[in-house]
């Protein structure tokens, strides 16, 4: 039974009503529950603690199970831990994705090793599952322990608002080491969006099912078979650069770009509070999902950084695992210099985005917006690292470094002994922009394909993508 909060907060579902804003209406069917005659009439109860259920999301099979907190915290004892492995074996055999409403308070104290290894099957089948079929984990109350190791092997995890998520909660922390935190200041949802952990959040119970909904609409059933295909739409804007200043050192928002560019201006942006200098999002180009990694000049000016890094990497893969094309929209002056980079291991972070790239088999198109500069050039899809096509708006600068600094390296001896070395700068600044920076010269190397104009990236893009999908 639903229950409206107050002051203002969102109502929380109970465990078969979250499976059923899940799924299209009159499509669930419950798995290992039992039935429960009473006042409001006959309803399903979850058995041992969880319900699973098997249904349709527009039209397409769905594995589903949602745990309650209401029995016995959610704790995940033998027949607990059968139920869900059950819903994950039948997905494995449909081919269907799984949306899991997690909320536990971890391994059930009671059952011992028994509810430890319960765990240890749930981790075995979600990560054979892994890259086969999109799993969505929804965090709907306090999870923690094997409740929040769970849910991080899955693809995509959203929080609702009022929920908390830690592998050790308040009470260990304050024994262990004498602090005193929240549920929420430990492992709510605004701790878990910024550092990656949490690739969406929703208001309620409800809002978090639509979200998964609209997810799921981007995503194959399976690896092997296709994504939805829906009806073409406009784009948001007739030209995408509407918003891009020219000057390369002003900053502007890339999803504006991105809005231009997809079906209706509609993106589903992947944790958008996390590493927030690269965007990561799912869109349509001509009715096609399309998976979208950009630089975003509004934080940090659009460089590189360990974190960034690691969230492109980890998309460029999940785009790869279920063979969704990507396009790659660049506006980068380098990686982030510094002390502080480096020992976050910078160096290992950029190689696994390189990585991802380099192993990734789906179509890959590049468009160079303004710059891309030295070894972030490289690693945001060029050419030679096997994008299938590159394109680049004719201002864009492209080449080791920007103008200034290159000058400031090459030249020297040249500016130490000018009459006025300001004046000099800028002189062969201009001249080796104009020698080595412009797309003209990526493109006579080959580096780039064509060179375009703004408004006709859109078009040329779903051009690129139609021929990769016709070649594979």
């Amino acid at each position: 039974m639903s229950t409206v909060l107050p002051s203002g907060e969102q109502e929380t579902l109970a465990p078969l009503e979250r499976l059923e804003a899940l799924c299209d209406p009159g499509t669930l069917d419950v798995i290992r529950s039992e039935v429960m005659s009473g006042q409001m009439g006959d309803k399903a109860r979850a058995g041992d603690g969880v319900i699973g259920g098997a249904g349709l999301v527009e039209g397409r099979p769905v594995f589903c199970y949602a745990q309650d907190a209401g029995y016995v915290g959610g704790s995940l004892g033998l027949a607990h831990a059968d139920t869900i492995v059950r819903v994950l074996e039948l997905a494995d055999r449909a081919r269907a994705p799984v949306v899991g409403f997690v909320g536990s308070g971890g391994a059930r104290m009671q059952e011992g090793v028994n509810a430890l290894g319960g765990y240890a099957r749930i981790f075995r089948r979600t990560v054979g599952l892994s890259g086969l079929v999109p799993q969505i984990s929804i965090i709907s109350g306090l999870s923690a322990g094997g409740g929040a190791y769970s849910p991080a092997l899955t693809d995509w995890i959203v929080m609702t608002e009022g929920a908390s998520m830690f592998l050790t909660g308040p009470s260990v922390v304050k024994e262990a080491l004498g602090e005193d935190v929240t549920a929420e200041q430990l492992g709510g949802y605004k701790v878990h969006e910024k550092n990656g952990v949490a690739h969406f959040s929703s208001r309620s119970d409800r809002d978090a099912a639509l979200l998964a909904r609209d997810l799921l609409g981007y995503l194959p059933s399976h690896r092997d078979l296709p994504a939805p295909v829906l009806p073409t739409q406009a784009p948001g804007a007739e030209n995408p650069a509407a918003h891009v200043p020219v000057d390369p050192r002003k900053v502007y928002d890339v999803r504006s770009v991105i809005s231009g560019l997809a079906d209706g201006g509609e993106l589903l942006e992947v944790a958008p509070g996390w590493a927030r200098n690269l965007v990561t999002a799912f869109v349509r180009i001509d009715g096609r999902t399309v998976g979208v990694i950009a630089n975003q000049p509004r934080y940090l000016g659009g460089v590189l950084d360990a974190a960034s890094s690691e969230k492109g990497a980890r998309f460029v893969h999940q785009c790869d695992n279920f063979r969704i094309p990507m396009l790659v929209l660049v506006d980068t002056p380098g990686f982030m210099p510094g002390s502080k980079q480096e020992s976050e291991g910078v160096i290992r972070h950029g190689a696994t985005l390189v990585h991802a790239f380099a192993k990734a088999t789906v179509p890959r198109i590049t468009v160079i917006l303004r710059k891309a500069f030295g070894g972030a050039f490289i690693t945001m899809n060029s050419k030679d690292l096997g994008a299938d096509y590159v394109f680049a708006w004719p201002q864009a600068e492209i080449g080791v470094m920007g103008a200034k600094p290159a000058v400031g390296i090459i030249h020297r001896r040249e500016l130490a002994a000018s009459d006025d070395p300001e004046v000099t700068r800028q002189e062969l600044a201009a001249l080796y922009s104009q020698n080595h920076l412009r797309p003209t010269v990526a493109a006579a190397h080959g580096a780039i394909d064509e060179l375009i104009e703004p408004s006709q990236t859109r078009s040329r893009v779903a051009w690129a993508l139609r021929t990769m999908e016709r070649a594979a």
